[in-house]
């Protein structure tokens, strides 16, 4: 019997999902375009609004791990169509907000939205692709973040000074919700199945954060955090370098975000070459072991090797994550223990973006001058997360 028989189309499901999670990103890259005049409208400081986005990442650091137990109980499609109401009712309130205040309260609403999908979206993937697919959908999927950032950017003022404040917030909120209903409509088994029925203390395998704690385990984290903090290291730091060298601001910008737009090559590819082969580690190490010498290229070089390192950190590197969340049910060695484990490993991802821009500024000094320094100190500690990865174990 052909057990693929048993699942949906996997494009079509990667793709609803994608549509999804890329509205539920623009919600979140709806706002540093236009933070100038929300200053202004709300009458907020530097400091203050800078919240706006921060509390993205503060949200999705406290509530990891509890979303990963919600997703375990109700299962991840419930928990994307959750978002979608969470996202609408954040959105609405930044909408009518009065205050500064307020609307940073909106965002963290919203930012939990971005949290569920950021979980439950390969989760999904997980239950309704068929297993020699995975790779495929979770290479499409891996898009989001990266266009939903893409059309936060480009549509946002044109939206903004076509509709005003309140038309971005409900016009992009009214969007992820059109696109949940899709997904409620094409993610599903053949057979049916609206909706995630919430498991019985009957049928629920009782599963233990402490089996996440062993060293074969704790090395697959450790190599995803070296790649989160050299990845946030080049995003955050390299267009500071490169303007410190005489680079235009705007190219600049481009190079630093080079590698993001390149990965809307790097992971289909990669995923689709991961079910081809059979295999995810080889090109997970592949990805990891460029990482470290790409971020010290993008930190201390202009001219050619500038663009070398950009090139080759998005059509090498950005492979990365699709490899990570492809094998990490197979690292787990156990399916019970995704759900839970997906929300650690989104928390070592948020961690390793935190450590990432923590840690360059300390190694550039107070002068924020030492960047060949900075740059080889991130190219060991890139290497060192490659041998972790190449002594972790893939079942």
């Amino acid at each position: 019997m052909d057990t693929n028989k048993k699942y949906a189309n996997w494009a079509l499901i990667a793709i609803a999902m994608l549509l999804f999670g890329t509205a539920i990103a623009t919600v979140q890259y709806k706002v540093p375009v236009v933070m100038g005049d929300i200053m202004m409208k709300m009458d907020m400081d530097a400091g203050s609004a800078s919240w706006l986005m921060s509390i993205f990442t503060f949200v999705g650091i406290i509530l990891a791990l509890p979303t990963g137990a919600l997703a375990k109980k109700f299962g991840p499609k419930t928990m994307l169509l959750a978002a979608a109401v969470v996202v609408a009712i954040g959105s609405l309130i930044g909408a009518f907000a009065g205050n500064g205040t307020i609307l940073v309260v909106s965002r963290a609403i919203e930012g939990v939205a971005f949290i569920f999908v950021t979980i439950c979206g390969p989760l999904a993937v997980q239950k309704y692709v068929a297993p020699d697919k995975i790779g495929s959908a979770t290479g499409i999927w891996a898009l989001w973040v990266c266009l939903g950032s893409v059309l936060g950017g480009v549509l946002t003022p044109t939206l903004y000074a076509a509709t005003g404040f309140v038309g971005v917030w409900v016009i992009y909120a009214a969007v992820a919700v059109i696109f949940a209903i899709i997904v409620a409509v094409i993610v599903k088994f053949p057979g049916g199945e609206a909706l995630d029925a919430p498991k019985t203390e009957a049928s629920e395998e009782k599963v233990s954060y402490s089996e996440l704690v062993k060293p074969n385990i704790l090395l697959f984290f450790f190599a995803f955090l070296v790649f989160n903090l050299t990845l946030l290291a080049v995003l955050g730091f390299a267009p500071t370098f490169m303007q410190q060298q005489g680079v235009d601001p705007t190219l600049s910008g481009f190079v630093s975000t080079l590698p993001m737009l390149l990965a809307v090559i790097s992971s289909p590819l990669f995923g689709s070459l991961s079910d081809k082969m059979g295999r995810c580690k080889p090109l997970y190490l592949l990805a990891m072991v460029v990482m470290g010498p790409c971020t010290l290229i993008l930190l201390t070089q202009t001219g050619p090797l500038m663009w070398v390192g950009a090139i080759v950190m998005g059509l090498v590197g950005l492979g990365g994550p699709v490899m990570c969340l492809t094998s990490y049910i197979n690292v787990l060695g156990r399916p019970e223990l995704m759900s839970i484990g997906m929300g650690v490993l989104m928390l070592v991802q948020s961690l390793g973006q935190f450590l990432g821009t923590w840690l360059v500024p300390m190694l550039l000094g107070p002068e924020m001058s030492s960047w060949m320094f900075a740059g080889i100190v991130m190219c060991i500690i890139g290497l060192i997360g490659t041998g972790a990865l190449a002594l972790c174990k893939f079942k």
